[in-house]
């Protein structure tokens, strides 16, 4: 449930940390949060990815609900 407290590798949290900052406050993103990434062995390209990973979910997620779609019910718990 939490990332940060998650049995997961330092360089996961780093990258989640990112993608969570990118979604909740983009304006806020500054060029230490790519330093971060690069000091625990991303590329530039992997740097990419995880951006437009994390844009793009954020995109899709806020087109659905600005329009009102309803999550299937499988989706649910």
């Amino acid at each position: 449930m939490d990332f940060e407290t998650a049995d997961i590798s330092e360089k996961d949290k780093v990258m989640l940390r990112y993608s969570e900052k990118l979604t909740v406050e983009p304006w806020n993103m500054v060029e230490k949060d790519i330093q971060d990434l690069r000091e625990v062995g991303f590329s530039d390209v992997d740097i990419l990815d995880i951006n437009q990973i994390a844009a793009y979910y954020a995109y899709v997620n806020r087109t659905a609900d600005g329009l009102g779609v309803k999550l299937e019910s499988f989706w649910h718990k």
